[in-house]
C-alpha cells in the first residue's frame, strides 16, 4: 500500500525526499520506499518524519483507511 499521505505531506512543504531523508537521517532510497509501501519503518523513523512534516502519528496512520 502506497503511503500517499507522507509524499503529499512533504510535498506541501516543497520537500524532496532527499531533503526529508537528511532531516530524518535516513537515506533517499528509504523515504523512496516508505512512499512506495515497500518499506515499514521503524516506530522511532516514523516520529522522526511526522515531527519534520508536522503532522501527527494518528493524522498520517489511519486503521478506517487500511480495513
Amino acid at each position: 500500500m502506497k503511503n500517499k499521505k507522507m509524499k503529499m505531506a512533504r510535498l506541501s512543504l516543497d520537500m524532496s525526499q532527499e531533503m526529508l531523508a537528511a532531516k530524518v537521517d535516513v537515506t533517499r532510497q528509504t523515504i523512496g520506499m516508505i512512499e512506495a509501501g515497500e518499506f515499514n519503518p521503524s516506530l522511532k523513523i516514523c516520529i522522526a518524519i511526522c515531527k519534520v512534516l508536522h503532522v501527527t502519528l494518528d493524522g498520517w496512520f489511519s486503521i478506517r483507511e487500511s480495513l
